[in-house]
């Protein structure tokens, strides 16, 4: 899956981005939302384009979060505990009022500043999900590590999770673990999908 968006050429990948954020717009997900977690895309790897939604939804006035990868508190980068096992690192999402401020930080991507302040649990009204492939019932691959895995369960419910991702990415199953959590809706170039009814809508 890396492979084939990678090698989908740019301007592909921009249209078809361009198509996912006008669904987003089209549906009714986004339009109550005053408080909004997004992520900032991996030129390199071809991910989903979501910074021209980031301005539209800051012209309405909408505060838009970005997500950080964290140490443990009280814990070092690297740092094992009894049996070697290597502590994960958590990821959080910090509010963004200027996106120049993002800055690609040990993680490969675009982070906001150490001194933004952080998402309390249960304040997001949306969180848009990145995925490398999804499938019908909202469960994701990303690049292995788990971060949304371990931090969705903190802020949804209330909010509500989307996973964005290209068309070709949405396969008929995703291998699921015990750690593993779905997504409530699915937002493609081509369609919108709940999650819970296993159907079109918005």
């Amino acid at each position: 899956m890396r492979g084939l968006r990678v090698t989908t050429p740019e301007q592909a990948c921009r249209e078809r981005s361009e198509r996912i954020i006008s669904r987003l717009h089209e549906s009714t997900l986004l339009a109550p939302a005053r408080k909004v977690a997004l992520f900032w895309p991996i030129e390199s790897r071809h991910e989903v384009d979501l910074r021209p939604l980031d301005r539209d939804l800051r012209a309405r006035g909408v505060q838009l979060f970005y997500p950080t990868i964290v140490a443990p508190e009280g814990r070092g980068e690297g740092e094992t505990v009894a049996g070697g096992q290597e502590i994960p690192f958590l990821m959080t999402f910090k509010r963004v009022d200027d996106v120049a401020r993002l800055a690609e930080a040990s993680f490969g991507f675009a982070e906001p500043p150490n001194d933004a302040p952080e998402a309390r649990e249960g304040e997001l009204d949306v969180v848009v999900v990145p995925a490398l492939a999804v499938d019908p019932a909202g469960y994701r691959i990303g690049y292995g590590k788990g971060y949304y895995d371990r931090t969705l369960p903190r802020f949804a419910p209330p909010a509500v999770t989307i996973a964005v991702a290209f068309d070709f990415q949405l396969i008929s199953e995703v291998p699921v673990t015990s750690g593993d959590v779905s997504t409530d809706w699915i937002v493609t170039d081509r369609r919108v999908l709940s999650t819970r009814s296993q159907g079109d809508g918005a």
